[in-house]
């Protein structure tokens, strides 16, 4: 019978031993590319009684990301295999300030009106986070969530 010491020893060494498969490395490096530095991550927040992803009677998912002082209400609409997000951020962020619409592939850059609103469409479904880059400030960005046809 193997002695349990042993065997966990064993089991260290051989981790120690194989390398991390080239996929999974590549995977690391992109995702690190995804990141913004210095930006501080909005949470989802219930915005009805279902929660903070609702998605309505005509397919829309609305989306409510809180952070101290920034809320993004977002409403993600899919149409003909494409995404479009319509959204607000408040308070105003500043005349300055710009809104990225984030896939992993593609960044859309918006101006935003001076009541908060943005849009961006056409963009591919999957991933999509939303970054606002106020002059002076840290970056806030959405937590990345996933559109589905």
């Amino acid at each position: 019978m193997i002695n349990d010491e042993y065997f966990l020893a064993a089991l260290r060494l051989a981790a120690g031993n194989d390398p991390i498969p080239s996929h999974v490395s590549a995977a690391a490096r992109d995702v690190y590319g995804l990141r913004v530095p210095r930006a501080v991550t909005a949470a989802p927040a219930a915005r009805t009684s279902a929660g903070s992803d609702v998605r309505d009677p005509d397919g829309c998912h609305l989306m409510r990301f809180v952070t101290d002082g920034l809320t993004f209400d977002l409403e993600v609409t899919v149409g003909d295999g494409l995404i479009d997000v319509a959204g607000q951020v408040w308070p105003h962020p500043g005349d300055d300030a710009v809104i990225d619409v984030k896939t992993p592939h593609l960044t859309l850059t918006r101006h935003i009106a001076h009541n908060g609103d943005f849009a961006a469409t056409g963009l591919p479904p999957g991933w999509l986070s939303v970054v606002c880059h106020r002059p002076g400030r840290a970056p806030v960005q959405t937590r990345w969530v996933r559109i589905r046809p």
